[in-house]
């Protein structure tokens, strides 16, 4: 809801350059934002806009451009900086400290004390307040963050940005990991932020969300601003993903071409059990074959992948593969029998993030590349290489630090990881999470390539339409239980949703 005069904006970036070595991630970004207004910020993975959030939060110096506020001319020079002139970041990746409690979280780089003190009853009751505006006041402000589900953090991250009062927030991907209560809950604060001139600079890949929440648009493409100030309901969709992608046509899922039924079954789970997250869990998936996993968040669609790779520690039930049994709580016996897993949390379980691409490409395959005990960095740099450049990794080259990619470009290298090393079942946790409408497709058909290549594939993702298009059959998790088993074309986004916010068997 804008609530002032459309030619007084509240933050204004003009002509904001950065340049990386070798690089230019920015050239000239424009970027108008008005009190009380939700401005969305749309490009392919790459475009720029994390690096222009980051110049913005003072995690980046611009190599030229001015950044005015009220019309001032600002200097952000650092994070603090940015905290001072009321601009609050809230990143695509979980920043929150997982063994700081949740109002440590909140307060933390502002802690309220006196003489020296820490003002413990305060700090907690405004916790309590902050979660009850977030509509989460069963979060406990002495809760240990780690204990909480990927959603749970979130909220602290919201939180966090809340109690700063702040007067513009960046909201990075905050739906990412939200299913869709969690995001009507989501809209429906951005709503009393914007009701109180708060503005908000919020980027997602989700246009559906844009529709629902945005007021105008800003796109970016190869670190340029192609389209400005938009209006969010006279602008088509197809001319959004014509300006990020220089197309003009949507994704589209891949055919499907159908298993053979004397195909071999692949990947077998019997009676898998998670004391206290899930409980008799049974699937089979046949070589070629992609089964999908669709449930709400914290419903332990990711525990179950998690614990059939052997990073948590089954109760009861087994996992084998061609028939063998692999042993419980073991990711190394899981690799060994090359089974792959790309996490949800890419950074905090995925990633190696100060080492160079190549490196986190070949970690899974050391062993593969490594002559007479010694890592062979000429073969790990021309295997990463071949598969950037298949997967169109950008800005090209393996030799930079993984931190440095987009959010989109990183999954693909976790993707990467595992087509060098060569599975015989792959399991993807949210595979597409902040990546962008054109490299989605580009996911999409390489996740069907390596399906008809052979590769057993499990994916879990809070998007039912993906899972339902993506999948050849689908199974529906419901507090801990498959409530639903069956062909992805026998069931809709509806049916889907009736069982997951039920619980009831179809």
């Amino acid at each position: 809801m804008v609530t002032e005069d459309p030619a007084a904006p509240l933050l204004q970036m003009q002509g904001i350059v950065k340049h990386f070595p070798g690089a230019k991630a920015l050239d000239g970004v424009d970027l108008d934002v008005l009190p009380g207004e939700v401005h969305c910020l749309l490009g392919q993975n790459g475009a720029g806009k994390s690096t222009l959030i980051k110049v913005l939060a003072g995690a980046h110096q611009p190599t030229a451009g001015t950044i005015l506020m009220d019309g001032q001319e600002i200097q952000i020079s650092h994070p603090v900086a940015a905290l001072e002139h009321g601009v609050a970041t809230m990143y695509q990746e979980l920043d929150v400290v997982d063994g700081l409690t949740v109002a440590e979280n909140i307060y933390l780089g502002h802690e309220l004390a006196s003489a020296g003190f820490t003002q413990r009853r305060t700090v907690a009751s405004r916790t309590r307040e902050l979660m009850a505006r977030l509509g989460h006041p069963e979060i406990p402000p002495h809760r240990e963050v780690g204990e909480l589900s990927a959603a749970g953090k979130q909220i602290v991250s919201m939180a966090r940005a809340l109690s700063r009062d702040a007067r513009v927030i960046v909201m990075d991907e905050p739906s990412a990991v939200l299913d869709s209560g969690e995001v009507d809950n989501l809209f429906r604060v951005v709503d009393e932020l914007t009701s109180q001139g708060v503005a908000i600079v919020y980027i997602s890949h989700r246009l559906e969300e844009i529709r629902r929440i945005g007021d105008r648009i800003t796109v970016l493409k190869d670190g340029v601003t192609v389209g400005r100030n938009l209006d969010v309901a006279d602008t088509p969709t197809d001319e959004l993903i014509k300006l990020m992608t220089g197309k003009n046509v949507e994704y589209a899922f891949p055919e499907r071409p159908g298993v053979p039924q004397d195909a071999p079954v692949r990947l077998e789970v019997t009676d898998l059990s998670l004391s206290g997250v899930f409980s008799d869990v049974s699937l089979s998936i046949r070589a070629g074959e992609i089964v999908g996993l669709a449930g709400l968040v914290g419903s332990g669609r990711s525990e179950i992948l998690e614990t059939i790779y052997g990073a948590r520690r089954a109760t009861h039930g087994r996992v084998q593969l061609d028939g063998k049994s692999l042993r419980r709580g073991s990711v190394g016996a899981a690799v060994a029998a090359d089974i792959g897993l790309a996490p949800e949390e890419r950074k905090s379980q995925g990633l190696l993030l100060d080492e160079p691409v190549y490196r986190n490409v070949t970690l899974s395959s050391f062993a593969r590349i490594a002559r007479g005990g010694w890592l062979d960095e000429r073969a790990e740099k021309a295997a990463a290489t071949e598969q950037a450049a298949a997967l169109d990794l950008r800005p090209a080259g393996v030799d930079r630090a993984i931190r440095t990619l987009s959010g989109g470009n990183q999954q693909k290298a976790m993707l990467a990881r595992w087509l060098v090393h060569g599975c015989e079942v792959l399991l993807l946790d949210e595979p597409t999470r902040g990546v962008d409408v054109g490299a989605r497709s580009e996911i999409y058909d390489l996740v069907r390539r390596l399906a008809d290549a052979g590769t057993a594939v499990l994916v879990v993702s809070s998007e039912i339409p993906e899972v339902l298009g993506l999948a050849d059959r689908v199974l529906v998790i419901s507090d801990g239980q498959v409530v639903h088993s069956g062909p992805a074309e026998s069931i809709d986004e509806h049916q889907v949703l009736d069982m997951v916010m039920e619980g009831s068997a179809a």
